[in-house]
């Protein structure tokens, strides 16, 4: 490896990281009302906080389903392709679902919720189109900011999901903060 590469590989790490923390400066400026709302409804929940997301997006809900575990908040993750094979059962009334997609659109994720709308789970959708299904369908939308995905070809999730791991955790410590969760 010349020291050319170890230059090159320097300049993109720096670059991706700089779109990353540009796309969390966009998140944090933008949230508004709809996250103390869903402060609020998961600080409400009788029963447990349902983590869903398909691809990427399921790696980062399974995070924040731990996350949410580990710090005085009952949750744990459902995989939506599962859902629809008989894990729909693992929801009840009293728990409120997550759901996370870049594009509010993912197939995977539209029997699970139905089964939210069918039982009056309450949902909280995240996705990066306002307009999208999930969102729509949401009782609260979480809008993430149409930042950049550092790939350079916007196709590979990165700035979206970094954005999305934020958020959960920026959930999680709210409601760990509000109960005065302690080691």
């Amino acid at each position: 490896m010349t020291d050319t590469d170890k230059q090159t590989f320097l300049d993109t790490a720096r670059r991706v990281i700089a779109t990353e923390a540009d796309a969390l400066s966009q998140l944090a400026n933008g949230l508004g009302g709809e996250f103390a709302d869903a402060v609020g409804l998961l600080l409400s929940v009788r029963g447990r906080v349902i983590v869903s997301g398909m691809g990427k997006s399921g790696h980062i809900a399974r995070k924040i389903a731990a996350t949410f575990a580990s710090t005085g908040t009952p949750a744990h993750f459902v995989h939506p392709a599962e859902a629809s094979h008989g894990d729909l059962g693992m929801m009840a009334q009293g728990d409120v679902a997550l759901v996370l997609s870049n594009s509010g659109e993912t197939p995977e994720l539209a029997d699970l919720v139905a089964y939210t709308r069918r039982f009056g789970i309450p949902l909280i959708g995240v996705a990066s189109r306002a307009d999208s299904t999930l969102i729509k369908q949401s009782d609260i939308g979480l809008i993430l900011p149409r930042a950049a995905e550092a790939c350079g070809t916007g196709v590979v999730p990165t700035s979206s999901t970094t954005m999305t791991l934020a958020l959960g955790d920026a959930l999680a410590v709210a409601l760990m903060e509000h109960r005065r969760f302690t080691p």
